[in-house]
């Protein structure tokens, strides 16, 4: 048979082909040309030219190989015959013998359709029932068999083949253009990050190396997607707010640079459940004019608060205000307590307490550590030492000037690397006698980092527990306050002067800041916590007048909580009170129920005689701090969870004061606390609040 005569594809129209590639004219993309195959270019058209794509690319002749009907008996010899495939014929549907006649050709249907079911406009995982959107890219698909079922795919169909950690190609090289936008939207969300970050070349480079062909959206493209979070998350939390009776502002005040000063009103509750929770509400920025953010610090509150229709449910509000600016006279009258961050608080009463000998001990060794953190041979050396001694191979701690904990934690170190030091500087092939003398530490010194240590780590581990984001912490304020007072900040007979000077600062500055010898610290919203909370409602650090006046203080608040008990509730309360029946209703009842003695009492003494005693309010008060108290490491709201029936007026009570926090940005200590702080400096004051608020509220 003759065979037809090739023609030229149209698909050379808009490529040109220069030695082994070839290269599109309309994008100059180079793609590889072997063969004579045109279907790479073909390929390529569709996708990224669909306009102006060739339209002929099924009428190319494909060379199929059949058998001659006339030699099929006796020689069964083949011959070659050309065909041009029609654009409607499908060889999918086509029968076997036509099918398994053609050339081999790359199957259009991926892999994963085994695997996925397409449903409308989402697929379907059949192993895991996981349903993904589904936008003509199946790459989605062959990311979730990557990560959620490896090796269950079959390998013949291209799936898992090879290392694990190479990506399928499956003939999609890249995510789908919206999904790598949104993915790129949600890190800049939870790593906070400045916008102008897409305008960087190096990230741009990455982009279009790892992700080809993708393009590269605009920032505004990014911000309007960050918005579009922020908005769902403020419709979520709006009425997730609607639900709760009461809850808590703290208003961190802040400085990012250069010289911009924010507030972040942040909004803690408990749920329904009693789970604490905690979410960022606002970023305000503040003038640079202190008289002018004296002015507007509390208005900037009350619009926080008439904007989140929290109105008339705060019952307190925790800063770290050091300036004074929310107790000025100007200020607007509010209907809600404020309290000082503990943190803070404790912060300026050790910066108050240090006296100069002790500022220049905490110059000098951290002066020492780093040297040795600096100096090679040192910390060689000082490891070596460690191994010989049997110590453990620490490397020593610098202390930060905006960190007092860290002093705690140098000193620490330095004790324990005592004696190792000792010998580094002492070997003069290590070090020479001049650097010697101007980093050793005289014994004198050694003495009162030795006395000294103990007493900033009881500090620090009040801060700690302060500071504790999944716990209840502002019942924890005035029980840990007086346990500093008058125990741990009380001088000792073998403290050195230094100490004793600083404990002696500390505890004056603690008396004055906390008010704990008020009259009106029964007020206090944290002395009002701890009663609240059943591991302090004996309130055995107050005096026996202090106590009864924190007593008179709850019953207050429980007869005003009546007060303001619904036209229901007050119909609820009369039915409560212990009336005895009249006993002509027996002659009512069955001859059966008069004669088991159980409803007999019941019929004598009233239905509420048991539970009376509970409901009536002052009976609850008293019934309560009467009740055992539980051990230090259980968790308050868990208590209440189980107690809250016995006690409803008090339960009620607790929802109002135990989701006051005891600092205004929880986790101050930790690590992630420390990270968000300086992570939120580098924010452009257009983005700050609604960049702040998807992060926190993630």
């Amino acid at each position: 048979m003759k065979r037809a005569t090739r023609r030229r594809s149209s698909v050379w129209d808009c490529f040109e082909q220069e030695g082994k590639v070839v290269r599109c004219m309309k994008c100059d993309a180079t793609l590889k040309y072997c063969g004579g195959a045109t279907s790479t270019m073909m390929s390529h058209m569709s996708r990224h030219h669909a306009s102006t794509a060739p339209l002929d690319e099924d009428e190319k002749p494909v060379i199929c190989r059949v058998q001659s009907l006339e030699e099929e008996s006796t020689a069964n010899s083949e011959i070659m015959q050309v065909a041009i495939m029609s654009p409607n014929i499908n060889i999918m549907n086509a029968n076997p013998t036509e099918r398994d006649c053609g050339v081999k050709r790359r199957p259009k249907r991926s892999s994963v359709w085994d695997i996925f079911v397409r449903v409308d406009d989402e697929v379907h995982c059949t192993m895991c029932d996981t349903k993904l959107k589904y936008r003509s890219s199946t790459t989605n698909m062959m990311y979730h068999i990557k990560n959620n079922h490896q090796g269950t795919a079959s390998p013949t169909r291209g799936i898992n083949k090879g290392s694990s950690s190479s990506m399928p190609n499956d003939g999609v090289s890249v995510a789908a253009h919206t999904e790598v936008t949104e993915l790129i939207s949600r890190m800049i969300e939870k790593d906070m990050l400045p916008i102008s970050l897409l305008r960087g070349d190096g990230f741009r480079e990455l982009l279009a190396y790892t992700v080809h062909t993708y393009k590269m959206p605009s920032a505004e493209d990014i911000v309007r997607l960050i918005e579009g979070h922020f908005r769902e998350k403020a419709e979520e939390l709006r009425v997730q707010l609607g639900k709760v009776e009461k809850v808590s502002l703290t208003a961190d005040f802040w400085t990012a640079l250069p010289f911009q000063r924010y507030v972040t009103v942040s909004c803690s509750f408990i749920t329904e459940d009693w789970q604490g929770r905690s979410v960022v509400l606002q970023t305000h920025k503040l003038s640079s004019d202190s008289h002018t953010s004296a002015d507007s610090v509390t208005e900037r509150l009350f619009n926080t608060v008439e904007t989140w229709g929290i109105d008339g449910k705060v019952t307190a509000c925790v800063h770290n205000d050091t300036q004074g600016i929310l107790f000025t006279h100007e200020c607007p009258p509010v209907t809600w307590d404020y309290a000082t961050c503990f943190a803070t608080t404790l912060q300026l009463a050790v910066s108050v307490g240090l006296s100069e000998d002790l500022v220049r001990i905490i110059v000098s060794a951290g002066k020492l550590v780093k040297h040795f953190n600096h100096n090679l041979q040192a910390c060689e050396a000082l490891e070596q030492k460690q191994v010989h001694m049997c110590l453990p191979q620490h490397k020593l701690i610098q202390s930060s000037k905006a960190r007092w904990d860290t002093i705690c934690d140098m000193f620490e170190r330095l004790l324990e690397q005592r004696w190792p030091i000792k010998a580094v500087l002492s070997d003069r092939t290590i070090t020479n006698r001049q650097e010697a003398q101007m980093l050793e530490i005289e014994d004198d010194c050694w003495q009162i980092i030795e006395n000294f240590t103990p007493v900033l780590a009881t500090l620090k581990w009040a801060t700690t527990v302060i500071s504790a984001e999944t716990e209840v912490s502002i019942s924890n304020i005035y029980p840990i306050t007086f346990s500093l007072i008058q125990t741990h900040l009380v001088p000792k007979e073998n403290d050195v002067e230094q100490v004793s000077e600083f404990k002696l600062k500390v505890q004056k500055l603690l008396q004055n800041h906390m008010e704990v010898d008020s009259n009106g610290l029964a007020s206090k919203p944290a002395l009002i916590a701890a009663m609240l909370d059943p591991r302090h409602k004996h309130l055995s650090f107050l005096t026996p007048t202090g106590r009864l006046s924190a007593k008179v203080k709850l019953h207050e608040l429980v007869a005003k909580l009546d007060v303001m008990t619904t036209t229901v509730g007050l119909k609820d309360e009369h039915q409560e009170i212990l009336v005895t029946p009249d006993i002509s209703q027996e002659a009512a009842m069955p001859s059966q129920l008069r004669s088991d003695t159980k409803n007999t009492m019941m019929l004598l003494l009233g239905d509420n005689y048991s539970s009376s005693y509970a409901t009536d309010s002052e009976a609850q008060v008293d019934y309560y701090l009467r009740d055992i108290a539980p051990s230090l490491d259980i968790n308050p709201l868990d208590w209440w969870k189980v107690n809250g029936p016995r006690f409803p007026k008090l339960a009620t009570l607790a929802r109002h004061y135990l989701c006051v926090p005891g600092v205004s940005l929880p986790s101050l200590l930790s690590e992630s606390g420390q990270t968000f702080a300086k992570m939120r400096t580098r924010l452009a004051p257009e983005h700050v609040d609604m960049m702040i608020f998807v992060n926190r509220n993630a």
